[in-house]
């Protein structure tokens, strides 16, 4: 890091962070911006581009060939580096913890993507959505990726938040459905103890609706812990994301009877992003994702056709 910054406290090396980011967006094997037009661009000198150019090709940001009356073309550079000389930041994310080939895809997707923007993402795991959106409204993060579900239920309560990015259906989890500590169930009853975790605006949204009318007891309980509370007896039923392969094997499984229920659970298969409204111009600018490579990057992963790398 010193070696950059020692070179960039120059006439040169201020006119080499300006010229880093205009180079971040050319391509190896094109032309780049004419001496002349830099100058007018930037109101630099000529011999400040000249020089600066010069201080980007010693830090091996860039490899340069002119050709003449054909101008100067890039024909290497190292993206990563011309950011840090261009001063981008990254922009910072927040999602579920990745257990499960959908997560895992997504963030795959996200994080390979983003290494060819101008500002690259970071991802944090956060497990609960109502955690997540605390930790985007305190500004620790510049986006947050929950349900389409989840995220239309707070926009009703906060006109500050907005939905940046749609991905689809299928791309949060594949389905949520309930699972029963008794083989013998496969519908929820009265008595019974059902687990409901509040901090999932999915998961207690469609408990309630499947429970609607019912006479059961809601138990408060840790979305990561439903397992163990199936497991061992503390819990009757819960519903719960169908991609948890252990519980699929662990437990009976039934489809939703209410249509309430039902209704919702393809919004709660759909990751959406969600940032700040008044911030929405300003990502406009620079968080610009391939919605479908992000999408074909998920898909692979969960057909174990690619590992996850995030």
């Amino acid at each position: 890091m010193s070696r950059i910054w020692d070179s960039l406290f120059s006439k040169n090396g201020l006119a080499a962070k300006e010229i880093a980011m205009k180079l971040v967006h050319v391509e190896e094997g094109s032309r780049i911006p004419r001496v002349d037009d830099l100058v007018n661009e930037l109101a630099l000198g000529r011999g400040t581009v000249q020089g600066a150019l010069r201080v980007l090709e010693n830090l091996n940001a860039v490899r340069l060939e002119s050709k003449g009356h054909l101008g100067t073309f890039l024909t290497n550079k190292d993206l990563h580096l011309l950011k840090e000389i261009a001063g981008v930041g990254s922009l910072m994310g927040a999602m579920p913890l990745p257990y499960s080939p959908q997560y895992e895809g997504l963030a795959t997707g996200l994080i390979e993507t983003s290494e060819q923007m101008v500002n690259r993402l970071d991802l944090a795991y956060m497990r609960g959505s109502k955690h997540r959106l605390e930790a985007l409204k305190s500004r620790r993060y510049d986006f947050i990726i929950m349900s389409h579900l989840a995220a239309e239920e707070e926009l009703k309560h906060d006109d500050n938040l907005v939905i940046f990015q749609n991905f689809g259906p299928k791309t949060y989890v594949s389905s949520h459905q309930i699972f029963f500590a008794n083989p013998n169930d496969n519908l929820i009853k009265e008595g019974m103890r059902i687990g409901i975790d509040h901090t999932s605006i999915d998961q207690s949204k469609i408990t309630l609706l499947e429970c609607e009318g019912i006479d059961v007891e809601l138990v408060s309980v840790n979305y990561m812990q439903l397992f163990d509370n199936l497991m061992n007896g503390t819990l009757d039923a819960a519903v719960w994301n169908s991609d948890e392969n252990r519980a699929k094997s662990a437990f009976k499984i039934g489809a939703f009877k209410s249509q309430k229920a039902l209704s919702v659970s393809e919004k709660a298969s759909t990751a959406v992003i969600v940032i700040e409204k008044d911030r929405q111009d300003e990502l406009d600018q620079i968080l610009q994702l391939n919605k479908q490579k992000i999408v074909s990057i998920q898909q692979l992963v969960v057909e174990k056709k690619k590992l996850p790398h995030y």
